[in-house]
């Protein structure tokens, strides 16, 4: 998982030398933001300047999943209010798709905590050389910001091979897509969030209060 980290700090990094701003940008923002494809998206809101309360905005859209991730992630394995408190800021997609796993059920709070901070230093080493190489890598080059959605459709892939009975889960996170690109294809990633959100919540509260034939 590490490995896939490191091109997308590249990617990252490159992508923000070529928008004009300088290398340790690509630093602080992995550094004290850390949020994945939010940091993509903050690029061109940044060089639009977007009001704050725009970004504000979008940020909680793009990661409130974080809400959902908190209620099964293992933090009660973490001793320590300071290494608690870094592992809820470091909550991410990738970390969260190995915590959770069948594999980590037997993983102790200290390996918990070492992987999601070797994960940030990736994080933040790729995204320092993508900047600072940034001026080497032509502008001709394209692809650079698919390379998370990438890793998200394999992260993706195998919660679906896990969980081979929720089926309606998959089909509202395609349908929350396609819907995203037809209303608002410029906002891509932040439509589907926003539906695929509102989706699962009102799936949550119909289910909760449906009664039981049991």
């Amino acid at each position: 998982m590490g490995l896939g980290l490191l091109p997308l700090g590249l990617a990252l990094g490159v992508l923000i030398t070529h928008a004009g701003l300088p290398w340790w940008c690509a630093s602080l923002s992995t550094a004290v933001i850390y949020a994945g494809s939010f940091e993509f998206i903050l690029v061109g809101l940044v060089l639009a300047a977007v009001p704050l309360a725009t970004i504000a905005l979008t940020a909680f859209l793009v990661n409130v999943r974080h809400v959902f991730y908190a209620l099964s992630f293992p933090l009660d394995k973490v001793s320590g209010r300071p290494a608690r408190a870094y592992s809820t800021f470091a909550l991410n997609d990738e970390s969260y798709a190995l915590a959770t796993g069948p594999q980590a059920r037997d993983w102790s709070g200290a390996r918990l905590l070492w992987l999601q901070v070797l994960m940030q230093a990736y994080w933040v080493g790729g995204a320092t050389a993508g900047a600072l190489l940034g001026s080497v890598v032509p502008d001709t080059v394209t692809g650079l910001d698919f390379a998370l959605t990438a890793l998200f459709t394999v992260l993706a892939l195998d919660a679906v091979r896990e969980r081979r009975g929720d089926l309606p889960t998959p089909l509202l996170a395609l349908l929350s897509a396609l819907i995203a690109r037809l209303i608002v294809p410029g906002q891509l990633m932040l439509g589907a969030f926003a539906l695929f959100t509102g989706a699962l919540l009102v799936r949550h509260f119909v289910t909760r209060s449906r009664p039981s034939h049991a």
